[in-house]
């Protein structure tokens, strides 16, 4: 479950000091600036842990973050950190390396060495992802190489790890534990897939980390389409380069196949708006169809095989629990 703290809920003149307090608790210890009056200033951070990492979503106003050698000193988790940039635009800096990263964009920072970000926008929204060094089975001299290089989260394997980054953190009080272990994996392995690449070492991975890469990716695919009535499995396979035979064998340890994938994924989608008081208005069928689901028979006798009731049945029954 994800844990929101808001500067708001402390007195004006405590706010900056606090801040700078939750993000040392939540990250590690950085010299904060912030070109804001205190009495106006408003930011939160929702926390959440899946498998081995951390999942976290930023607002703020505009910032500078220094991550000094005398405060590496002080605390030093030996920590990796996915910076994701969600609003505005930003600089990272470590080494002689800056990544200018607009939204989607992403790069990675060693925690351990000093490094700089600089917002250039007027507000700072980011997803960061925190995990050990000992998360990336990669040589770490060879790592100093990639952070603060920017990667672009809008094609091939680095547009499934920004989706996916930015997924969970939208989502962080949707899992449980198993599915959740289950993501933070995946998205490991996309980066750990990524790094090689561009350190020339992906043939030495090992070929479960590869395809489990793959299915990850697949998989971020579907999730943002999911929408799209036309998706389907030679779409997914030609966009991964790959056989719509090789698609198919991908999802043979997945105890369904891939169409049965995205059925599933679409009732899920589905369900969770039928129990959303918010959107009570909106007709089942319109529900349905926002999810790719256009036959209104077809959808309802697939909701009630998978869920054990029909939608307006378990709508009716969701927020009457809710009252």
């Amino acid at each position: 479950m994800g844990v929101l703290t808001r500067v708001v809920d402390v007195p004006p003149r405590s706010r900056l000091d606090y801040f700078r307090h939750v993000v040392a608790d939540t990250f590690v210890p950085f010299d904060l600036q912030i070109n804001t009056d205190q009495d106006d200033f408003s930011a939160e951070i929702l926390t959440g842990h899946m498998g081995r990492i951390q999942v976290s979503k930023v607002a703020a106003p505009p910032l500078t973050a220094f991550r000094t050698a005398k405060l590496i000193r002080v605390s030093d988790p030996e920590l990796f950190k996915l910076e994701v940039p969600v609003r505005g635009r930003m600089v990272l800096a470590q080494g002689d390396r800056e990544a200018a990263l607009s939204p989607g964009d992403f790069t990675l920072l060693d925690l351990s060495r000093p490094c700089q970000l600089v917002d250039r926008g007027d507000e700072h929204g980011m997803v960061a992802v925190q995990f050990p060094h000992a998360a990336l089975p990669l040589r770490h001299d060879e790592l100093s190489r990639l952070t603060a290089l920017p990667m672009s989260g809008w094609a091939g394997l680095g547009a499934a790890i920004s989706s996916l980054a930015r997924h969970v953190a939208r989502h962080l009080d949707d899992y449980d534990p198993t599915e959740g272990t289950r993501l933070a994996t995946a998205l490991m392995d996309l980066l750990i897939v990524a790094l090689a690449k561009r350190l020339d070492h992906a043939a030495i991975l090992a070929p479960i980390t590869r395809r489990r890469a793959l299915l990850a990716s697949v998989e971020a695919f579907i999730d943002q389409r999911l929408a799209d009535p036309g998706l389907s499995p030679s779409v997914i396979a030609a966009a991964h380069h790959i056989s719509l035979r090789a698609l198919y064998r991908l999802f043979e340890t997945q105890q369904t196949s891939v169409a049965g994938w995205i059925r599933e994924r679409r009732l899920e989608r589905c369900r969770r708006e039928l129990a959303d008081r918010t959107v009570g208005d909106r007709p089942v069928s319109a529900i349905a169809a926002r999810w790719g689901l256009t036959d209104p028979a077809q959808f309802s006798r697939a909701f009630r095989a998978a869920y054990g009731v029909p939608p307006t049945e378990y709508r009716r029954a969701a927020n009457a629990s809710l009252r």
